[in-house]
């Protein structure tokens, strides 16, 4: 009889869990945190979330949902773009509502996982200073890829404050500063908005030319409009896009920031509504790639320099499982050879499920991503023979053609990911089994 331990309670976890329970798997979960969310849990004091005061998902609710369990399930009324505390109340609704609560052990850490000599998982865990051993047939990660920092790395020494993204809680200590924020991502760009309501001066820094797509377009969710598109060649399906954001916002040049080299698909775009306002209205003011820091002056690539009090590097996430031996499985650096983003070519009892970046949410695919795996363990589902070849192929045929950097290793298109997925599940693949209602969510 399959035993499967599940790592992480996020959005990724629980519909781990939930889709092996519907296959009527002995399953249990351990995750850190003291409640279910993950990176959607808010915590003024550093923890696993990297969420501050005011985020909002950047993709919209119609794309942002379970199939099992939908926003209107949930709660009438949430808007386009809900809140981290509207996120967190439906993942934990979605818990409590197929009563995922009883096989999930909190407040534990996962230390170290590691096959014996039966190639099943050995995990050692620990919970309130006691280390625990168990064995499992089957392991399910879903510890996330947004809480390890990935930090720049400049010549010289920045002797004023330097912290990233991750630490940032909210604006209100910045109050008066002179704040640099490093990156042209969905954080920086939220980070430089929110310091520039109360800095001295915020300044934001772009190594390279970013696309910056409205959250709106026609007076919908900029990624509804989009998925209209899905039928189309993506070819042309990405010129409009592209074509319809440069309508929209005109030239980067017009706001002092430098075009985009690579095309709308080169990276991962940056959709954010109010930093072209904040910048023509003299609120934050760009600049381009840093040369070197000496004491509180920063010295640019164009020759100019500053000085401040802080730097925010908003400069991404390591892809870290530090309970694996680095010698073992290593994502942090170089490619993620993952066949659907989820099978190892050697493991057929290791699974990672939400370890991908859509142009789009991740939780949807996670969804789909577990009720392949669910149905694997069961014996429903059977790994492709030529899965070494899939797996390379997921290096070699990626879904776009972006820049070499760590962040762009995992990316997916949204609907050719799901569609990928969906081809392996069965036509009535949606279930809604299991319904509680035991936790209190207020």
């Amino acid at each position: 009889m399959p035993k499967v331990c599940v790592i992480g309670a996020g959005p990724s976890g629980i519909t781990a869990i939930k889709n092996l329970l519907d296959q009527g798997l002995e399953a249990v979960c351990y995750d850190y945190n003291n409640e279910v969310g993950g990176n959607w849990i808010f915590n003024e004091n550093e923890s696993h979330s990297s969420v501050f005061e005011t985020t909002h998902i950047i993709s919209s609710k119609t794309l942002s949902q379970y199939e099992d369990f939908t926003f209107d399930d949930f709660e009438k009324g949430i808007p386009d773009y809900p809140s981290h505390d509207q996120l967190r109340r439906y993942f934990q609704a979605y818990a409590a509502h197929f009563d995922l609560y009883p096989t999930i052990e909190f407040n534990t850490l996962v230390k170290k996982c590691e096959l014996n000599k039966e190639k099943h998982w050995k995990l050692t865990t620990e919970k309130n200073g006691v280390e625990k051993v168990e064995t499992f047939t089957h392991l399910v990660v879903c510890n996330g890829h947004h809480w390890q920092p990935r930090y720049p790395n400049y010549p010289g020494k920045f002797t004023g404050e330097l912290i990233h993204s991750h630490h940032f809680k909210k604006a209100a200590p910045f109050k008066d500063q002179r704040v640099l924020v490093i990156g042209g991502g969905n954080s920086a760009c939220d980070v430089a908005v929110e310091t520039s309501r109360v800095s001295k001066k915020t300044v934001i820094s772009w190594r390279r030319g970013y696309r910056i797509v409205p959250k709106f377009l026609f007076g919908k969710p900029s990624d509804v409009v989009a998925s209209k598109m899905v039928f189309l060649p993506s070819k042309i399906k990405f010129f409009f896009s592209e074509l319809t954001v440069k309508l929209f916002a005109g030239s980067n040049k017009a706001y002092g920031l430098p075009e985009p080299e690579q095309s709308i698909t080169g990276t991962h775009p940056t959709v954010n509504d109010e930093l072209l306002y904040k910048l023509r209205h003299g609120k934050v003011f760009p600049k381009g790639d840093i040369d070197h820091y000496e004491n509180k002056k920063v010295f640019f690539k164009d020759g100019s320099f500053e000085e401040f009090d802080v730097i925010i590097a908003c400069t991404g996430f390591v892809l870290s499982h530090p309970f694996f031996e680095k010698d073992f499985i290593n994502y942090s650096e170089g490619d993620v050879p993952l066949y659907l983003k989820m099978l190892h070519e050697e493991h057929e009892n290791l699974f990672f499920i939400g370890m991908f970046q859509p142009l789009g949410c991740i939780w949807p695919g996670s969804e789909l991503q577990s009720k392949l795996a669910a149905r694997a363990i069961k014996g429903l589902w059977k790994v492709p023979s030529n899965i070494r070849e899939l797996c390379r192929r997921e290096v070699t045929h990626p879904h776009f053609r972006q820049i070499k950097t760590a962040r762009h290793t995992i990316s997916v298109d949204y609907h050719l990911f799901v569609k990928q997925l969906k081809k392996h599940l069965p036509k009535n693949y949606v279930s809604k089994s299991k319904i509680s209602n035991k936790v209190d969510l207020g």
